[in-house]
């Protein structure tokens, strides 16, 4: 597997990925119906950066990375990642926290947030857990779950600076 930043002609391949789990409505707080001009601007453009992992040429997930909040809080960044269907349960999403918090500390940044994980989403939860991200806040029923009606969205933190663990 390799990861690199992404380019615009990489849009076409990320779609699909972002497309399949927008649609869903089941982890990320975008609309269903998010177009593809408008997930292109929230994905790849509006981040600072936004990175694919790909094998044998063949995108299978994707991340960004931004700054969670200006001026005092611009030492804090935060990431959103997505995994093809076809590529889980391979590690990708692993690899790619793991990169982007290497980058987050190239960048600048000291500490990764995750705004609104939603608590129904218990495989990220898992993972961000045992890569060392702390829920420091719970939203109650924040998140509206397609099957599962309204459920808490979790706020989970991970100061990176200093951390050998990276």
């Amino acid at each position: 597997m390799n990861i690199r930043e992404a380019v615009a002609e990489d849009f076409d391949a990320i779609w699909p990925i972002f497309h399949t789990i927008v649609a869903a409505g089941e982890t990320y707080a975008y609309a269903i119906d998010t177009t593809k001009l408008q997930a292109q601007n929230i994905w790849l453009e509006a981040p600072r950066k936004t990175y694919v992992c790909e094998e044998a040429g063949a995108i299978l997930g994707t991340y960004f990375i931004k700054t969670n909040q200006q001026g005092p809080g611009q030492h804090v960044c935060n990431c959103g990642y997505m995994v093809a269907l076809t590529a889980r349960g391979r590690g990708l999403a692993t690899t790619m926290c793991q990169h982007s918090q290497q980058m987050a500390v190239q960048l600048g940044y000291h500490a990764m947030q995750f705004n609104f994980v939603a608590e129904t989403n218990e495989g990220a939860v898992r993972l961000w857990h045992k890569l060392g991200f702390e829920t420091v806040g719970r939203l109650s029923k924040a998140f509206k779950h397609p099957s599962n009606g309204y459920v808490d969205a979790l706020v989970m933190y991970k100061w990176l600076s200093g951390n050998d663990a990276l």
